[in-house]
């Protein structure tokens, strides 16, 4: 058994918010679950003035935002696996993006489906073993390292087999995911899970959308320029620094055995692509030849101003997809009782310290977007401070169907803090671990998160980093060993330990050889 302590009285506590397991079909409410990928809070206007994202903020202004939703690992495969299975990856069997995906285990879609709900995937699916029979009906995206293609996807459905859908990713994906809705059968419930590429590498926004903040200067992040001093080595040894910029190659020098994501345009748009990207590399290539870039600083700022305007038209792109979805659902008064959530797989390094990936525990890849809007449930405008997990996820999906999560889930339903109050035996920390020893450079780590302090134990050789949270937010200041975080640290330690017997953590996890 490897729920929290509290598990039982969380139950109790959720009794009263959720729906009676003898409800009609009729009553119970549709579930439209909406993933991105790799999409950072800041970029999220119901989380940061950064970025305006209206359609996203449709969902949050009409329901909920969770102020401190976390991954336990941040990786693709190991959260999708978790938010499946409402477990850890060392329990699920995916720990890293490489491990072989039991199809077979209980997962919310398949439980759902037992239980009388349509159920329907559309879009990215990555993890190493098609779908079993959970869904009714699904579509995904292939190719690519299963990371499916921006421009004129592969797809596989067991109906068609593998094919290709010409036009954009993120807007196939949508027009799949209305295209069931319009044929759905109205007198069930039913489960649509609608899973973007967005924000993926490689970064390739709609030609629509190609030239927007050409001439802008989007803000730096305060942290752009970080050296890492205070940290570990592991946290300058990764490869994912915004440092030397490398652009596309010029349309003349195509090659489709190198560039496949290119090949998968017709001559039309990569004419058409060129045309907006050529004219910036030429400059840059010139600049650079001319020593403009020869200093660091200057080079991170120019890597920065590409990658991240790249990075805001692809999220322009699935705002506006949203947006889409949104308005098939609120068109229908058969959707009425529907809870609409988005999330991310996990959040994003968007030039923070210099990275621009994940996988490490701090805030910005830790940390991913949860919005919610259930109008029966949850009130317009509810920002919700409680610490809550992607394992969450399927306990609370279950739940609102009238069923009773698993005694296997190790998430907890997230009933009792949808009204924006916290009970006073929630959790009070997040466990989090990565596997991948080596990719891109990162050690394995570990470590737990609470509300006002972070550990992180890179156990490959035994070094420690402790964040103060409220002083010190950005994480710049590492302060493990310092004789004035002595007491928290201990109690830190304490409480990492805590949760690794908490969730059943092998021990030999943290022993050698580390693969």
């Amino acid at each position: 058994m490897t729920r929290s302590p509290s598990f039982a009285l969380l139950v109790t506590l959720a009794a009263a918010l959720a729906v009676p397991a003898s409800a009609q079909a009729d009553d119970r409410p549709n579930i439209i679950y909406v993933m991105s990928d790799d999409h950072a809070l800041r970029t999220i206007g119901a989380y940061s003035d950064f970025h305006s994202t209206p359609n996203l903020d449709r969902i949050s202004d009409q329901g909920a935002v969770f102020e401190n939703a976390f991954v336990g690992n941040s990786i693709c495969g190991p959260s999708r696996a978790a938010i499946l299975t409402g477990t850890h990856g060392h329990v699920n069997g995916i720990t890293g993006n490489g491990e072989p995906w039991d199809s077979t285990q209980a997962v919310f879609p398949r439980l759902l489906q037992q239980a009388g709900y349509q159920t329907a995937l559309f879009g990215k699916w990555h993890l190493n073993s098609r779908p079993a029979d959970e869904y009714d009906e699904y579509t995904i995206l292939t190719g690519a390292g299963k990371q499916g293609f921006y421009y004129n996807p592969e797809v596989y459905s067991p109906d068609t087999g593998t094919r290709t859908i010409p036009g954009y990713s993120t807007d196939i994906v949508t027009d799949l995911a209305i295209d069931w809705l319009d044929r759905r059968n109205q007198d069930e419930p039913f489960l649509l899970l609608v899973q973007y590429k967005a924000v993926h590498v490689p970064r390739m926004p709609p030609l629509r959308l190609l030239d927007r903040y050409l001439e802008d200067v989007i803000p730096e992040p305060p942290t752009l320029y970080d050296d890492l001093a205070t940290r570990t080595h592991n946290a300058s040894a990764v490869n994912f620094l915004l440092t030397d910029y490398r652009p596309l190659r010029h349309y003349g020098r195509y090659d489709p055995q190198r560039d496949i994501y290119l090949a998968r345009m017709t001559d039309q748009e990569r004419r058409a692509y060129h045309a907006v990207v050529d004219p910036q590399n030429e400059d840059y290539w010139r600049m650079r030849a001319n020593g403009a870039y020869d200093d660091p600083r200057a080079m991170r700022a120019y890597h920065y101003q590409r990658f991240i305007k790249d990075y805001l038209r692809i999220v322009d792109a699935l705002d506006e997809n949203v947006g889409r979805l949104l308005d098939r659902i609120d068109a229908d008064p058969a959707l009425e009782n529907t809870i609409v959530v988005y999330a991310s797989d996990q959040g994003y390094f968007t030039g923070e310290h210099g990275y621009a990936e994940k996988r490490l525990m701090y805030e910005e890849a830790v940390r991913m977007p949860l919005l919610m809007r259930w109008p029966e449930r949850i009130a317009p405008g509810t920002r919700i401070d409680a610490l809550v997990q992607n394992i969450d996820l399927a306990p609370t999906f279950l739940e609102v169907a009238g069923l009773a999560p698993l005694d296997r889930m190790q998430g907890v339903p997230l009933a009792p803090v949808l009204r924006g109050e916290t009970p006073q035996d929630w959790r009070r920390s997040i466990y989090y671990h990565y596997y991948d020893h080596g990719r891109h450079q990162v050690a394995r780590h570990a470590g737990v998160r609470t509300q006002t302090h972070k550990l992180i134990h890179f156990y490959t050789d035994d070094t420690w980093e402790l964040y103060d949270l409220e002083a010190d937010p950005m994480e710049l200041r590492n302060v493990y060993g310092t004789p004035g975080a002595a007491t928290v640290q201990a109690a830190l330690e304490a409480e990492y330990l805590r949760l690794r017997d908490v969730y059943g953590v092998p021990p030999e996890t943290f022993e050698a050889p580390f693969l």
